[in-house]
């Protein structure tokens, strides 16, 4: 028999990832993503270290998987909130220039040169160093969720789990409260209509989906207001699960 647990999550910190970016806004969408959940909970593994040509999603949700673990994405709550600011990475050295994608800086003991639309770092021994494009933004706006924003999703388990009461999320690891509650199943259903947050590329095969709303995201979108004809888990509040979801790893291919 499954277990599922209704979590509630109350942001203790602004919260920032971003989801959609218009010229040099930044913004955090109204939602936090089942996989964020999954490596902020502890149940994937976070590594501190990666030479950037190596990811591990594909085996890391694929081990969730096997051990009969899923999250939902959580959903807000409360009315949705934002914290505006802004931000710059300009350099605090005493010189410094904006470059094509890059912020020049010269280190003790060189000098920066412009030759057409690059810059160069010159020792006076050594060849010039060209200075490389950076993937990174210059400056820009970010709109985050604010302090004291409030969601749920669903931890759904073969197995009992124990869930942290405080976690990290976001760009910045901003603290989080966790309640987890166990909810009982009073029975089942072959559909309706489910308002919160689901990954439909996760839903089984047996589960149709009538109609939704789409919310794009990466790696794959979300769903809301769906309407669902498949088994589903009935909870004690008469609230809908579709049974049997997963990570779809075809999306990390």
């Amino acid at each position: 028999m499954a277990q599922i647990y209704r979590c509630r999550l109350v942001l203790l910190e602004p919260t920032f990832f971003s989801t959609r970016e218009i010229s040099n806004l930044y913004q955090t969408e109204a939602f936090i993503g089942h996989i964020a959940l999954a490596y902020a909970l502890g149940l994937a593994p976070s590594r501190y270290a990666n030479d950037g040509k190596t990811i591990y999603y594909q085996q890391d949700l694929a081990a969730l998987n096997q051990a009969g673990v899923y999250l939902t994405p959580a959903t807000i709550t409360s009315q949705a909130r934002f914290s505006l600011g802004q931000f710059n990475a300009q350099a605090e050295s005493y010189w410094f220039a904006m470059g094509n994608n890059a912020i020049i800086t010269a280190p003790e003991g060189t000098w920066a040169e412009r030759n057409g639309s690059s810059w160069y770092i010159n020792d006076g021994v050594s060849t010039p160093k060209k200075v490389r494009v950076e993937n990174r933004p210059q400056f820009g706006r970010i709109r985050a969720l604010a302090i004291g924003t409030t969601a749920e999703f669903y931890a759904i388990s073969q197995h009992e789990l124990s869930l942290p009461s405080y976690l990290r999320l976001g760009k910045w690891m901003s603290k989080a409260s966790l309640a987890s509650q166990a909810v009982a199943i009073s029975g089942e259903s072959d559909g309706g209509v489910i308002p919160f947050l689901l990954a439909g590329a996760d839903l089984s095969p047996d589960c149709r989906l009538l109609a939704f709303d789409v919310l794009h995201v990466p790696p794959t979108p979300l769903i809301r207001h769906s309407h669902v004809q498949g088994p589903c888990y009935q909870l004690d509040e008469k609230i809908l699960l579709p049974k049997d979801m997963a990570f779809n790893l075809e999306a990390f291919k």
